[in-house]
Parts: C-alpha cells; structure tokens; sequence
C-alpha cells in the first residue's frame, strides 16, 4: 500500500516553494478584482510583485476581529468572498458569530490527507462524531474521509447513548470527532456491556489530545491522531506515524502557506520561535491571504522523519488572544461580556476553563452588583450565549488584570 497520499507530500522544499509563489500573484490578482473586500484592502498593491516569503510578509494580517466587524458591516460574509462559487453549496455559522462559506467541489476544506495519515483508508467505515449543526466541524472531516473513499456514519454530537447502539450494530473501523468525546462513547458503551472494539483508528480534531488521553486510547486498542483545523480555512495540520508510532508535530497541509508571526504583528518569526499562525489559502470562493488564526505555535526546523517533506509546526500551543476553544467550539471575550451584560446581578465576570473527568470543563466566575447574584439566570445565559453548559461560581471580587477567559488547561498532561 502507498505509505503516502500523493507524490506532492514528498516533493522536495524547494520544488513547493516554486510552484506555490508561482502561483500566488495570479491568486492575488483574482481576489483584488471578484472580492470586493479584497479589492479594498489591496488598491495599492501590485499583485506581481508577491513572489516571496519576504514579499508576501508586506500584506497586513488580517485577524479574527477585523473579519467579524466587516461581516458585521456587510453580512453575511464581510464582502470577502467570492459568491459567484457558492450556489448549490453551504453556508456555517461558528462561535461569534463568524460566519463561513463551504467552497465547491470535493474535499473542499483538504481533510483527505490527515484521514490517510492517521490510517484510514478507502472501504473503511468511519464514525462521526463531529457536530452537523450549524458550524462545519462535521462537514470538513466528513467530505475528507469520503474524499478518501472511505463510508461515513454521520453521528454528530450528543445522544451517547444511542450512538453506542449504532456504533456496536455497524461496527466501524474508525471514530472521527473531538478528543474527549470518544472517551464518553467508549465509557457508555462499558456501562452498557456493548463491545465497540471494532474501533482500531481515530481522526481527532476541535480540542487538544492530551498525552494521558492518547495512552488511554492507546491501551483500549486505538490508535488517535489529529488534525488541526479552523472553520475558516480547514485542516491545516495533521499528526504522520512510521510504524504505528505518532510523530512529534504536525505536518502542513499542501496548497497553504503557512507562516508564525509575532503575536499583533505582520512579523514573521524563525523557527523554534512561538508565534501567532498565519495562514495563505489558494480558494478562489473564500480566499483567505495571511490570515490571523489566533492560534499559537512554532515551526519544527527538521523534516519529518515520515518522508512528507512539507513544513512542521509543533500543533497548537494556546491562543494569542483570548478566545479559546472548549468541548470543540470557541468562546470569545466578547460572549462574556454579553453575559453580564444581560445579567443585572452580576458586576463582572470571568470564564475559568480546566479539565475535569477527561473533558473539558468551565467555571464562571462572578461578582454580584449588590447582595447575591441570580445564579440560575446566570447560567441559562451563559448556555444560551456559549452554546454550552458551565459551573456559576459568586466570587467577592476579581483580579484586574484584564484577564476575561483563564485557560487553566495543562497541554503538557
């Protein structure tokens, strides 16, 4: 069997150099004249003259914030798109809200590669626990691993239950979803002396994979690797093996340039430096030019010992602002504003997120306007805003450092 998915994984640095900046001033010159956002931001630049690294670090970032604001202007996409593309096609809305389009044809958000890499392969069934609904997590792993040739059980999220019942009558070969989940199904399917063994590989994505997680996965008989990806762009990363054994890092998806950047800035940082992750697409629908994750990490300065010769970063290393993803969806500073905003008994608030029995767990910590705080309203709010459930907690006071969500995650364990 092909250890590889193409020969693209295993062309040398230089020949993608090549070929990518060769490609991009034309890319450029599209999004200036279909995108009208992008026929604003780039009036005065001579799209010809991008055919470097160097150059191309002369184009600001655009972040996270600014592209919520735009949308906010001129919805639903900001007037970064190109809609021409769209029609027969999705439209998502994430955490925010930010909203994405799905771009056309197969495996638009380039999930094939990572599903090949963690093992899977065509014929083979896969179990989907990534949510369907509204935001496109489900969508990016399903179309890659059908890209792939392989069957989809289109689970989503929640009803474990009944996912147990459907994963022991079918018997996939794989799970698909966020780290954690997984542990719920193997747990429910224990309580329920349902044998899921079956389950030999895993594509994990929307939440770290701690160390201790993967040894447990490791010792139930199931190999999980992972695919770091964003609603915006798709999966940009994804973990490689040799001879079953998980390699350091993360290989970058080909068609990207990938850059780290310091954290505020258009400053492209040297390897081994951790920074904000930058990204360049090459989609005509949502072309997305030195786009601000928001995400940290850093590039890995030696090729991969798995023969892909493309750019290494060490995964996701936290975020560079403060919006941070829990249970595979973020939450944003600015939900919790809202929070209290809508909330007359509370003062100020501040959103603690740590892990608890395995999963990812939050804390809202509050201070009351006078007397005590309405606790339960506090708590539908917060469900209602975050799309998830949290602990309330009245504090008497809280630290003035700025400081609105405390990841209190340790990625190290």
């Amino acid at each position: 069997m092909n250890e590889f998915f193409d020969e693209l994984e295993t062309r040398s640095i230089e020949a993608r150099e090549q070929d990518l900046f060769a490609r991009l001033p034309e890319y450029l010159l599209s999004a200036k004249t279909t995108v009208a956002s992008w026929g604003k931001r780039f009036a005065d630049l001579d799209c010809a003259t991008i055919k470097t690294r160097e150059a191309l670090a002369s184009i600001p970032v655009l972040r996270k914030a600014e592209l919520m604001e735009a949308q906010q202007n001129v919805p639903p996409f900001g007037g970064f798109a190109n809609t021409s593309f769209l029609d027969g096609s999705r439209i998502f809305m994430s955490p925010g809200p930010v909203w994405e389009p799905q771009a056309p044809g197969i495996d638009p958000w380039m999930a094939a590669r990572s599903f090949f890499a963690a093992g899977i392969r065509k014929g083979d069934l896969v179990h989907n626990s990534l949510s369907y609904h509204m935001t496109p997590g489900g969508f990016i792993l399903d179309e890659g691993a059908r890209a792939m040739g392989a069957r989809i059980f289109p689970a989503g999220i929640g009803n474990t239950e009944m996912q147990v019942e459907a994963a022991a009558f079918i018997k996939p070969d794989a799970y698909a979803g966020t780290p954690d989940y997984l542990k719920a199904i193997l747990d429910k399917a224990n309580e329920m002396a349902k044998d899921l063994s079956s389950i030999k590989k895993g594509i994990v994505s929307g939440g770290a994979l701690f160390p201790s997680m993967r040894e447990e996965y490791n010792n139930r008989g199931v190999k999980v690797m992972q695919a770091y990806a964003t609603a915006d762009l798709g999966v940009i990363a994804y973990e490689s093996a040799v001879d079953d054994v998980v390699l350091p890092g993360m290989i970058c998806n080909e068609d990207l340039i990938v850059e780290i950047v310091r954290p505020g800035t258009n400053d492209p940082l040297p390897a081994g430096e951790v920074g904000e992750l930058v990204v360049t697409n090459f989609n005509l629908a949502y072309p997305l030019i030195r786009f601000g994750t928001g995400d940290l990490s850093a590039i890995l300065d030696e090729p991969s010992p798995c023969g892909r010769t493309n750019m290494r970063i060490k995964g996701w290393m936290g975020r560079a602002d403060q919006r941070t993803k829990i249970k595979g969806m973020f939450v944003d500073p600015k939900q919790v504003a809202e929070i209290v905003k809508s909330c007359p008994s509370i003062r100020a608030a501040r959103l603690l997120v740590s892990r608890q029995d395995g999963g990812d767990a939050m804390t809202l910590q509050v201070t009351a306007s006078s007397g005590e705080a309405d606790l339960q309203d506090i708590a539908q709010k917060l469900t209602i805003i975050c799309k998830m459930k949290g602990r309330i907690e009245q504090v008497s006071s809280l630290p003035n450092d700025g400081l609105i969500i405390e990841d209190q995650r340790d990625y190290t364990k």
